[in-house]
């Protein structure tokens, strides 16, 4: 018999050190995403199954844990992502005419996990920018994950640009069902020659070569100009590469120290994005920190189709890639009814301190308490006033 306590698997508590990591992350990358301009939303757990796979694709679907409500007898689903979320929001209750900028953080829940290490919960961080086509929306999106990466004191980073339309471009006029099409961007991203060889036997020669090709075309700006050989010349194509290559200069304008890379044979997401995309890492990990790209037409199913484009991260990952850490130093004080303790004590919370009060006046919970709070201070009653001393420094009443 399994015991009570214990909890599902890839499922965790949170407990106070990482908690309050978190919590600092959260403010600072909501504290990000308002410096850009976005609007911070708070969309339900738990949603009509209909409108939170709106458009997202197969994938999601597995991800997505179900349930029936009592209520209506409607399928429900607890979210796996909030992005659909964010869509319906804008096109159904803001409806407004011109950009919006959203941002959100929330807990989503995964059927499955999405590595041998990874939690079922993530608590996901995102933003989104609905109403404009243009590649200046693009770029701002990954501008704000870099910058939220930065704010978390991410180092050495990473970021992989691919693009959608490439191989939609490659397949152009060549039949394919759905779930052929699914494969293929499969074999694509996991990089597997066999199996692209054997879903592809049949396709014409030149779109083999095509795929086969796309195998290779990971790196740095010279694969933008070898894809340009080795890719059909149609425009769907070449406005992706064109697009990829403006990205890439200005991100790197922008920061000289971050590795700009493409890789246009990740087709991760492929039936959920609709243009450019990208992925950044930290270097020396392969654990992906952000994700991101345009989606366009997202909001099509809630009666407004909009342009979008934005990213999502899991501050969960972030937080124990992140080398900061919180130190709150807080102040011990005497638990008692004099007025003017609990005043000063009022004063000090008030002011931003964290005062901690003992409750049995015993040394063990006061040694207990100063170490999980790292207590520097205490709150002593001197010359008939009380003030802050150092920490067991003697007083005289």
């Amino acid at each position: 018999m399994r015991s009570a306590w214990l909890l599902p698997e890839h499922i965790a508590d949170v407990l106070p050190a990482q908690a309050q990591r978190i919590e600092v992350l959260r403010r600072c990358l909501l504290d990000q995403a308002q410096g850009y301009g976005y609007e911070f939303v708070i969309p339900p757990l738990l949603e009509h199954l209909d409108s939170l796979l709106s458009g997202t694709g197969h994938g999601l679907d597995l991800s997505t844990f179900k349930l029936v409500d009592q209520l209506s007898g409607r399928m429900m689903g607890l979210r796996a992502d909030t992005t659909p979320q964010a869509a319906r929001i804008d096109a159904h209750l803001l409806n407004r005419s011109g950009v919006t900028r959203l941002c959100y953080c929330g807990p989503v829940l995964h059927t499955r996990p999405t590595g041998l290490a990874a939690t079922r919960e993530p608590l996901q961080f995102g933003a989104e920018l609905f109403g404009h086509q243009g590649l200046e929306a693009d770029l701002e999106v990954a501008e704000l994950a870099l910058d939220c990466l930065r704010a978390a004191r991410v180092q050495d980073l990473v970021i992989d640009l691919a693009d959608a339309r490439i191989l939609r471009g490659v397949l152009a006029g060549v039949p394919m069902d759905a779930e052929g099409l699914q494969a293929v961007a499969r074999a694509l991203a996991t990089k597997d020659a066999p199996a692209l060889a054997a879903l592809c036997s049949a396709l014409p020669a030149q779109t083999q070569t095509a795929l086969q090709a796309l195998l290779r075309l990971y790196g740095s700006d010279e694969v933008l100009a070898a894809a340009r050989d080795l890719l059909p010349d149609r425009p769907l194509i070449r406005d992706a590469l064109d697009q990829l290559a403006r990205l890439g200069s200005h991100l790197q304008a922008s920061d000289a120290s971050l590795r700009v890379a493409f890789d246009l044979s990740d087709m991760s997401g492929y039936a959920y994005y609709s243009g450019a995309r990208f992925a950044i890492f930290a270097q020396g990990c392969s654990d992906t920190l952000a994700r991101g790209g345009r989606y366009d037409e997202v909001g099509a199913i809630f009666g407004r189709s909009r342009p979008a484009v934005g990213f999502s991260l899991d501050l969960k990952s972030l937080s124990e890639m992140s080398p900061a850490r919180v130190v709150v130093r807080a102040v011990l004080a005497p638990n008692g009814d004099d007025p003017a303790l609990r005043a000063e004590v009022r004063r000090l919370r008030a002011a931003g301190e964290v005062v901690v009060c003992t409750l049995t006046g015993t040394a063990s919970a006061s040694a207990t308490e100063a170490a999980v709070w790292q207590a520097d201070r205490e709150l002593v009653l001197h010359d008939g006033a009380w003030s802050i001393r150092p920490l067991n420094q003697t007083s005289t009443n």
